[in-house]
């Protein structure tokens, strides 16, 4: 028996085909539609067709999800999914049973269960790519919320004035992209032109720009690390998503997030920060944790 697990991105849809014992038999990405909710249907029927033997299909998405009604309230970076009975939807198609989940929640998941949050019991998982997810871990138990919004940062407000634009929320102003844009701007270059590997390759070399970059866009992340430690008092806070395969991010973080620590004029618990076990995978195996929940299958 195996699961087709699928992590639905804002860039590229990244699948797995993988067995109850969590092993990875094959995996692969396509392009994420950008038209609307059948071509994405379409997608995932296609991927199911060429993928032999599959008994069921788990799929990590962006925004606010009730897993169990396998319904998409909010679409996150794809607003096309506002208010589409996902589940459903793919179950018209691919005959087998379907779970769906948000993306951070479904990382959360992986790490909790077998990840760098396994020997914590509160915990929280920070996703950083085209916006930022966030999986919120309390006594080991995965919190959805009331609004099964728990965890999600990318809309806490950061502009002073307090309004709530695209602009002005955090996972506009600290996501993947905005390091790379505020780097363009800075050497004079068209944001096309950046390429991830090239800023750190020019960090590690200690290129003055690029490691201004970095240090004012880990800072603002450690500001808010420091507001949500303060408020929810977990013991580790797990760092994922593509970036994170970068050492020097999780350490610029860890730098700048002890700066505030020592010219705090109170003592406040300071949160541990790891990086995730599972880094870009790891939305794919919190999927297939998710449809076991769901289906009771162990």
């Amino acid at each position: 028996m195996s699961i087709l697990a699928i992590d639905i991105g804002g860039t590229f849809i990244k699948y797995a085909n993988m067995s109850l014992d969590m092993d990875i038999i094959a995996k692969g990405k396509v392009k994420t539609p950008q038209t609307g909710r059948e071509a994405l249907i379409d997608a995932i029927e296609n991927l199911y067709q060429a993928t032999d033997g599959v008994e069921g299909i788990a799929v990590s998405m962006p925004g606010i999800i009730d897993m169990e009604q396998g319904h998409c309230i909010m679409g996150g970076a794809l607003r096309y999914n506002d208010g589409f009975p996902v589940q459903n939807s793919i179950q018209e198609r691919c005959p087998v049973p379907v779970s769906i989940e948000n993306d951070a929640k479904c990382a959360a998941m992986a790490e909790a269960v077998s990840g760098s949050l396994q020997d914590v019991q509160d915990g929280f998982v920070l996703l950083f790519g085209t916006m930022i997810g966030g999986g919120y871990i309390k006594n080991r138990q995965l919190q959805r919320g009331i609004h099964f919004s728990a965890g999600e940062v990318s809309y806490m407000v950061t502009d002073r004035d307090g309004v709530p634009s695209f602009e002005g929320v955090w996972g506009n102003r600290c996501c993947t992209p905005s390091l790379y844009r505020m780097y363009a701007q800075k050497k004079g270059i068209a944001y096309e032109e950046v390429r991830g590997e090239d800023v750190f390759a020019e960090i590690a070399k200690g290129e003055r720009l690029a490691v201004e970059c970095l240090n004012r866009h880990t800072r603002e992340i450690a500001v808010q690390i420091f507001n949500l430690q303060t408020v929810l008092d977990v013991e580790r806070f797990a760092i994922g998503g593509g970036i994170s395969a970068q050492p020097a991010f999780t350490e610029y973080i860890q730098k700048n997030l002890q700066k505030l620590y020592d010219i705090c004029p109170y003592y406040v618990p300071q949160a541990e920060i790891v990086t995730c076990k599972y880094q870009n995978d790891a939305n794919l195996y919190g999927a297939l944790h998710c449809y076991l929940a769901k289906y009771h299958t162990v």
